[in-house]
């Protein structure tokens, strides 16, 4: 299925490249979510009429991704989580619960921005975690869970 692409996506294209994918990642992920429109003849002349809007609008969003990167740089937030005394907890610390904090300490952050390589935390400690803003968009902040006090 060959597409055009109205955004950059990570391991696939940039803005306006044509791309050859499997139907279904086509159909299902990269059309509906507004990324890709299929490369027809009609297709490839309006994005031609409309590209400066779709990279002012990719420039625009690059660059509030920077600005949240800079408010993210040296970033450190404490989960409070129910602990045995060997320090594993009772459950996990996932994506969603850093977002939830970074989101308490006035920092904006979605789960589907948490980037966790090795899964949940699943004891106590400080953990360095990937926070990917936007395709380009990198960096780290720091995690440090505790054990609640009984």
């Amino acid at each position: 299925m060959e597409l055009i692409l109205l955004q950059k996506v990570t391991n696939l294209g940039g803005l306006g490249d044509k791309v050859n994918v499997k139907p279904g990642y086509g159909r299902n992920y990269l059309v509906p979510q507004g990324k890709a429109v299929p490369a027809t003849a009609a297709n490839v002349a309006a994005f031609e009429a409309k590209r400066a809007e779709y990279e002012a609008r990719a420039k625009g969003e690059h660059d509030a991704a920077e600005a949240r990167k800079a408010r993210l740089e040296g970033a450190s937030v404490t989960i409070k989580a129910n602990a045995s005394t060997e320090g594993k907890l009772f459950g996990s610390v996932g994506p969603r619960d850093i977002a939830e904090a970074f989101t308490a300490a006035g920092i904006e952050l979605h789960k589907n921005e948490v980037i966790l390589g090795e899964g949940a935390f699943r004891n106590v400690g400080d953990f360095e975690v990937s926070i990917k803003l936007h395709a380009d968009v990198e960096t780290t902040v720091k995690v440090v869970v505790e054990a609640e006090a009984a």
